[in-house]
């Protein structure tokens, strides 16, 4: 393998590409160094969580991931992709040592503040191509500020698949250890359906599907979505609501470091309706413009990505709705898809900003009442 072996270098040379019709092109993606590992998570027993109305606890713990491996790499880019109830990521080697510290002190913290057991594992590149499977990565970008991975190669899930047999695992960190989560929050309000659906997607190619068959059918999807006046992203022009307090307020005075959770609580709050204010009001403070975080805060949300399966949340008419599962329902008889959709009538966002001085902010997108790990719980149905 000759592609360079440092994050910055590799990753932040691969190209950015900008429609996102064109996920399904081969020659957008880059195999992954051999020496790099691949980092999986997912809250053991999500569907149990979701079944309890813990959704944003859920979505909180998989947000955390990208949070704590992000600020433990000093802000180098590495690439991640969220999943709702987990995240993905791949770090270079020399990453590797602070990428298990980060993970180890994230599960201790979900089990010690969100009451979740999440298992995480680091599992080597090496290890997929022993396989006969692979890891590629590409970069879309949904704005020019920001750009998110998409993964292909098939290398992805079976990383998941084996963490789920317990292999490679990470140990959780000693009880009371508690990862750098600066930047994490979850403010904005549930952002209702104006469409009539927020529909969540999960389309993954069947066992032994002809490639090429199961490539026309994500473009055809995607295309005939992103062409429909019937749907489009589920963050409005407008920005999400934004109200005081804000629902995550409990998750995030647990996700700050040092003092009593009492104490936290009480910072939170403050800050939180100083924020509340400062954009109800679009005050600007120093080079803080609200009217501009919000634009950027819809531009960057990631809704829609790839890891070696389509995964999307959407606001749609139930009509579109119907049409894509009847679609896909097709293609799944024919051997080329199988699929798991979820209907909910609001998505949530969670938000990682490390700075709101910068325009780099993300924002994770999914839906309020189950999202991508419900649609998840239908898929695993189809396969029996």
């Amino acid at each position: 393998m000759s592609a360079p072996t440092g994050s910055r270098p590799f990753y932040a040379g691969i190209p950015i590409f900008r429609g996102f019709g064109n996920l399904m092109e081969p020659t957008l993606y880059s195999p992954l160094p051999d020496d790099w590992v691949i980092g999986v998570s997912d809250i053991v027993e999500s569907t149990k969580a979701i079944a309890a109305q813990r959704y944003k606890a859920v979505n909180m713990a998989g947000a955390a991931v990208i949070a704590a491996v992000t600020n433990a790499l000093e802000d180098r880019e590495f690439p991640f992709v969220f999943g709702g109830d987990g995240a993905s990521f791949a770090v270079a080697p020399e990453d590797i040592g602070r990428a298990r510290e980060a993970l180890a002190a994230t599960a201790t913290w979900v089990r010690d503040d969100l009451d979740l057991v999440m298992r995480v594992a680091l599992v080597p590149v090496s290890e997929v191509r022993a396989r006969g499977l692979d890891v590629r990565v590409a970069r879309f970008g949904p704005s020019p500020n920001v750009a998110y991975a998409m993964f292909s190669g098939g290398g992805l899930g079976w990383a998941e698949a084996a963490m789920k047999r317990g292999e490679f695992a990470v140990a959780p960190a000693p009880p009371g250890t508690q990862p750098d989560l600066s930047g994490l929050s979850c403010r904005f309000s549930e952002i209702p359906a104006v469409r009539g659906v927020i529909l969540a997607m999960l389309i993954v190619p069947a066992s032994g599907a002809d490639p090429a068959a199961f490539r026309r059918v994500i473009e055809d999807i995607v295309t005939s979505i992103e062409r429909s006046p019937d749907a489009g992203r589920p963050v409005p022009l407008s920005g999400p609501p934004l109200h005081w307090p804000p629902a995550g307020l409990d998750f995030e005075a647990r996700a700050r470091r040092g003092g009593s959770l009492l104490l936290k609580r009480a910072s939170v709050i403050a800050r939180t309706l100083g924020v509340f204010l400062i954009m109800r009001l679009r005050i600007r403070v120093g080079g803080f413009i609200p009217a501009a975080y919000i634009a950027q805060a819809v531009e960057n949300s990631d809704f829609r990505k790839y890891d070696d399966g389509l995964r999307m949340i959407l606001d749609c008419t139930p009509e579109l709705a119907q049409d894509i599962e009847d679609r896909l329902a097709a293609a799944a008889a024919a051997n080329v898809v199988r699929f798991g959709l979820h209907r909910q009538d609001a998505a949530m966002m969670t938000c990682f900003t490390p700075s709101a001085m910068r325009n780099d902010h993300v924002h994770f997108i999914d839906g309020a009442r189950g999202g991508y790990a419900s649609a998840a719980t239908a898929l695993k149905a189809t396969l029996g």
